[in-house]
């Protein structure tokens, strides 16, 4: 089967499906050819405040011309069974062995260096429970593959789930090209993934790049650039993000009660919601607040991605569970966590808050990150805010 994704600065027609960076609506077709298409997003605006590792939107005035972006096809490999792709996928597939044990593969693609390859591969390190390596160990675990005749790293991480404790295997790929990110991700049963490596290397090998009719530029105030099952990575305004006369919408969203002066802005396809606030003098800082299924990736991956936005090493276990507090909720307990550190993008010191509420098979992620004083000052109200929600 072939499957081809385009990238297109147009609207919906009846035989093309509609995406925003990742997020698939629609069924499939019945032959073995896809195609979708991606809108060309709002104009990129000026926001020096973005976290290390978001795509740089300082440079994107509207009247920029678009970059072309890559059009990309591929063959399926035998017994892949294609599945629903999902907010995140233009892609997924399921692969089940005669025992029922299964894997899931995924194609992501998203702006920018979307937190670089270190930080991935090592959030995926303790998606199985193995302890993140440094630049120089990851380079010599990386194995050499193919994509679209090009060079890449796959890095084939083994351990036990979180939470499950299953034995676990994930093969990923993250390609730089043409100002994007795709990553190409095996993750399921150790034997049966170790099994598939082969197919998911051809795989990789049979993708084909062709240029497109436009750029996907990143959203102006930061849609979140994260592989699947991650929450968001804070961005935090430099300046009003958007006009008073922007609705925003509470589809999917919580009931809660918003704490006085936090103005509800656009927060991008992967937030539920996101709130800037101002401080004396001009002090920004941001809260927003995203959903994964699952445990999101588990506290400690979410939180040394944290400590690394903010340039801090990560935290071990036992440092973690020492750092940790909790909260009460309405319908159990919440874990908090709280630090400070430099702002990777700007320099500047910054301050974070962050929540993890566990509710219903899924993970709730509350992040309160900026200026140290906003932060500071803010924190009675976010804590108030988290302990208002009703899911």
């Amino acid at each position: 089967m072939n499957l081809i994704i385009h990238f297109a600065n147009s609207r919906p027609t009846r035989t093309g499906t509609v995406l925003l960076l990742g997020m698939l609506l629609g069924a499939c077709g019945r032959d073995d050819t896809q195609s979708y298409r991606v809108p060309k997003e709002a104009p990129a605006m000026t926001a020096a405040g973005l976290p290390a590792g978001h795509p740089d939107v300082s440079g994107g005035a509207p009247s920029a011309p678009a970059a072309a972006t890559p059009r990309l096809s591929w063959t399926k490999p035998e017994g892949w069974n294609e599945t629903p792709p999902g907010q995140m996928r233009v892609a997924s597939f399921n692969v089940k062995d005669d025992g029922g044990k299964q894997a899931d593969v995924s194609v992501i693609p998203l702006p920018g260096a979307a937190g670089g390859t270190e930080s991935n591969v090592n959030r995926w390190r303790g998606q199985v429970g193995l302890a993140p390596l440094s630049a120089e160990e990851l380079s010599k675990a990386a194995e050499a593959v193919e994509i679209a005749g090009q060079p890449a790293q796959l890095y084939d991480v083994a351990g036990a789930a979180s939470g499950s404790g299953d034995p676990t295997r994930i093969l990923g790929v993250i390609q730089q090209r043409d100002g994007m990110a795709w990553f190409f991700k095996m993750t399921g049963n150790d034997p049966l993934v170790a099994k598939g490596k082969s197919a998911f290397i051809a795989f990789l090998k049979s993708v084909k790049y062709e240029v497109g009719e436009a750029t996907v530029r990143p959203s102006p105030i930061g849609g979140e650039t994260l592989p699947a099952g991650h929450p968001d990575i804070s961005v935090v305004p430099s300046a009003p993000a958007a006009p008073a006369a922007v609705a925003v919408s509470s589809e999917g969203k919580p009931k809660w009660e918003v704490p006085p002066g936090w103005k509800e802005i656009p927060g991008g396809q992967f937030l539920v919601a996101k709130f800037a606030l101002t401080g004396d003098g001009g002090a920004q800082a941001a809260v927003n607040v995203s959903m994964s299924a699952g445990d999101g990736g588990g506290l400690a991956a979410n939180v040394n991605r944290w400590r690394g936005q903010l340039g801090q090493t990560p935290w071990t276990a036992a440092e973690l569970q020492k750092a940790a507090m909790e909260i009460p909720l309405a319908t159990g307990m919440a874990t908090v966590i709280e630090m400070s550190g430099t702002d990777g993008r700007t320099g500047q010191p910054a301050s974070l808050v962050g929540v993890m509420v566990l509710q219903s098979g899924q993970a709730w992620f509350y992040k309160l990150m900026g200026d140290a004083k906003v932060v500071e000052s803010q924190k009675p109200a976010f804590t108030k805010f988290v302990q208002t929600v009703k899911y």
